[in-house]
């Protein structure tokens, strides 16, 4: 196959490109270096801020299978469509031999999320399981390269710290260079142990840390979700009282007896996070497939165990005037930081707090809490352009084209994946190319890639391809989607599916 030369490739490509500078007369006109050179510029131009919607559930399912539909539950029939989704579920079933095979395949409530929302432009950006807690982090495909810094952890809180049933599990991240963190708990059950979860939320926050360079600890980050079935109860209220208020919609007058309401007013920490009103009827606990509250001997009282909370880190006092001799005692970091938080500020702003009662596969119902997150993006340009050169088939090789648009910690270990358009997760490449190993030429702005025919899906069909960084452990460059063609070759021989799918190949090997 005749290669087109490398420049005369960028030349020809659009201003669709992810992370692409905007379109003008002049674009066909400008070199690949003053292309890298504008795309930066923009980046240290752009003072504007941008709203981000921000869609996060909270359930405890109950070790229930998952439900046929969740259309409901993350609102995909809304004409808002959020830009990032968080699913934090709490007693997801954990017996050990379905953990096993959770662990090596999928679990069926992952599967039933990412086949929901992959088809709608959603990719699975990271996601962690300890026993029956699971946390899962959606993106739209466009702020994928945006997203980095991404690390998970956990701490167990069950059985003196021994047993995962109990505890935390986080995923921290940059999004757009203001850093993040999510925690989905399942603290201590029972009326009388409203002290002990605030221990136990108080253990997790010490125990678990990040990279240090960084932000070591959750409160460090610059926003925290802190969500989950947090096990705080509605008490000395009676039986009788607390249903006649749920049935009247006066759920005001049980604000006041929530316990982690009361244990705020002591607490230092927990008045630190926020939370909408409680306008919703209690999520606990119900007869499954019912609205109708416990009605076995217990007879448990309803309580808002489900929740979600936020803080926004507080600004660091202004340093008092500096002295010579405070240079050297981290006076300039802290200044530099002040500066850092003025010039790339992060709001937030909830827009809707409430429960799903549709669902019942569950004794709890399901919380939802939209969000819109207003910042400075810290950068506007992806890490890597990357794009497909010329056009593509099975029968011939390819080329991949990537350029480098700001220094980052590429290795040896840095690969491009061809994947389809609705992909879910980085893992669901079609095939894929080491960057270097497979490397044909290159220069100082542009580099170009092989792809073996053989590895290219006959059947064609829309595909995109990844730069994914193992160093940062994410995905820095996407390209625009673009027609993998169908083999004329396979058409001409009448080839079955089966035969000449490279998915297929790949998913079997």
């Amino acid at each position: 196959m005749r290669r087109l030369d490398p420049v005369i490739l960028c030349k020809s490509r659009t201003a669709t490109e992810a992370g692409e500078i905007m379109e003008n007369d002049d674009d066909t006109k400008e070199d690949p270096q003053s292309q890298v050179k504008n795309s930066v510029s923009m980046e240290k131009n752009s003072c504007d801020k941008d709203t981000f919607r921000l869609h996060m559930v909270t359930w405890n399912v109950a070790t229930a299978d998952p439900p046929d539909d969740i259309s409901s539950l993350l609102h995909l029939n809304s004409p808002k469509a959020p830009d990032l989704y968080v699913i934090g579920l709490q007693e997801v079933y954990s017996a050990p031999h379905r953990f096993i095979i959770d662990m090596a395949v999928e679990d069926s409530w992952s599967h039933l999320f990412m086949s929901s929302l992959a088809p709608r432009g959603y990719l699975k950006v990271s996601s962690i399981r300890m026993q029956g807690l699971l946390l899962l982090f959606f993106s739209k495909l466009a702020h994928v390269p945006f997203i980095r810094d991404i690390q998970d952890t956990y701490s167990r809180t069950g059985i003196s710290g021994y047993w995962g049933n109990k505890g935390g599990v986080s995923i921290r991240l940059s999004f757009y260079g203001h850093m993040l963190c999510f925690l989905n708990c399942h603290l201590a059950a029972h009326m009388q142990y409203a002290s002990q979860r605030v221990d136990e939320f108080e253990y997790i926050l010490d125990t678990q840390t990040f990279d240090p360079k960084k932000t070591p600890h959750i409160l460090d980050h610059k926003l925290v979700f802190w969500f989950g079935d947090l096990n705080f109860r509605i008490q000395d209220h009676g039986m009788h009282f607390l249903r006649n208020c749920i049935t009247s919609h006066k759920f005001n007058l049980l604000w006041s007896k929530d316990q982690l309401t009361m244990m705020k007013k002591t607490e230092a920490l927990l008045q630190e996070f926020d939370e909408g009103p409680l306008d919703f009827q209690p999520t606990y606990k119900f007869d499954r497939f019912s609205d109708c509250y416990d009605s076995s001997g217990k007879m448990r009282k309803p309580a808002w165990t489900d929740r979600i909370l936020w803080r926004v880190k507080p600004k660091e006092p202004p340093p008092e005037e500096e002295k010579d001799e405070d240079r050297d005692s981290g006076l300039d970091e802290k200044n530099t930081k002040n500066q850092q938080e003025e010039e790339f500020p992060l709001k937030l702003k909830q827009d809707s707090y409430t429960s799903n009662m549709e669902y019942g596969v569950s004794d709890h119902k399901p919380v939802i809490g939209i969000f819109t997150l207003e910042l400075r993006k810290m950068y506007e340009a992806p890490l890597v352009r990357v794009c497909a050169e010329g056009e593509w088939s099975a029968d011939f090789d390819a080329m991949v084209i990537y350029s480098p648009l700001q220094p980052f910690p590429s290795s040896a270990w840095d690969w491009i994946g061809l994947y389809k358009v609705g992909f879910r997760s980085v893992s669901d490449y079609i095939t894929y190319t080491w960057v270097k190993d497979d490397e044909v030429s290159f220069n100082d702005e542009l580099t170009q890639v092989y792809v073996s025919k053989d590895e290219i899906p006959a059947l064609g069909g829309e595909c995109v391809l990844c730069y994914y960084c193992s160093t940062l452990q994410c995905i820095v460059g996407i390209s625009s989607p673009f027609k993998v063609h169908e083999s004329k070759v396979a058409v001409e021989e009448g080839l079955t599916p089966e035969n000449i799918d490279g998915l297929e190949k790949a998913t079997a090997s």
